[in-house]
């Protein structure tokens, strides 16, 4: 089958096409082909060494995949770009650790993710601007830590430090956020309260949501993709992926 010509279906914010990748051997993105509309949510799902993180390093410029397509918006060729030219251009991702500035508090995080050119120095100490204000509290509300705005981020919990850099994330005006196993060691209340967050995000932004912990994929509501030795096994809600036998035979077991 030919490959598709970039930019070929509208209405797609991103477009991965016979991509491959492998490291010493092993065949990592096999032939791998996925779409995500604008304004879209996607729940990402598979055994370990299924090519998830694999796949969210390609997107974001961390590795280069051997062949094929990655396609941003209209025709930005991804592939050709590096990670920070690629975060310039509106994707940003979270890692499944959390990583925030922790001797300042959750207000001063935000304001530090700021877009813009600023060192940490100059971006304390300077006058902070209304629309600054603003955004920030904006964001606070978004991830729930208005109350929390004036505490140092290590005195977070492991959930709150989450939405943290979620929030840093947004700071940056993403189109397309990736997020990496967002509700690993939260508590039950916390996980709710991340999938309601994550509703919240995808009114105005595209997500991508990696994650094994299947109740809060099914809060999540939304079309879920399942990969097996690096390409797309299955496709679709969370019912139908979880009744394909052979998902049942590779992840979710009988």
């Amino acid at each position: 089958m030919n490959a598709q010509p970039i930019g070929a279906v509208s209405g797609d914010l991103l477009y991965l096409n016979g991509v491959n990748k492998t490291f010493d051997g092993f065949k990592a993105i096999n032939n791998l082909s996925l779409t995500l509309a604008k304004g879209e949510m996607r729940a990402v799902i598979g055994p370990n060494g299924a090519g998830k993180s694999t796949m969210m390093d390609i997107i974001t410029g961390k590795t280069k995949p051997d062949t094929g397509q990655v396609v941003f918006g209209a025709s930005t060729d991804l592939t050709k770009m590096d990670e920070p030219a690629i975060a310039k251009l509106g994707i940003g991702r979270k890692f499944q650790k959390p990583t925030t500035f922790e001797n300042h508090t959750v207000w001063d995080n935000l304001l530090l993710a700021l877009a813009g050119d600023r060192s940490p120095w100059f971006t304390l100490r300077a006058r902070k601007q209304k629309s600054e204000e603003e955004k920030i509290a904006e964001l606070l509300e978004t991830i729930r830590l208005t109350d929390h705005r004036h505490r140092r981020a290590a005195n977070l919990s492991h959930g709150q430090k989450q939405w943290l850099e979620i929030g840093m994330l947004l700071a940056q005006d993403p189109e397309l956020l990736l997020v990496d196993e967002p509700v690993a060691g939260m508590t039950d209340a916390e996980t709710e309260q991340t999938a309601h967050l994550l509703r919240d995000i995808n009114r105005t932004r595209s997500v991508v949501v990696v994650e094994h912990d299947m109740t809060f994929v099914r809060a999540l509501g939304v079309k879920v993709t399942v990969l097996h030795e690096g390409s797309v096994l299955s496709e679709g809600t969370l019912d139908h992926v979880s009744a394909d036998p052979k998902v049942i035979d590779v992840y979710l077991g009988r």
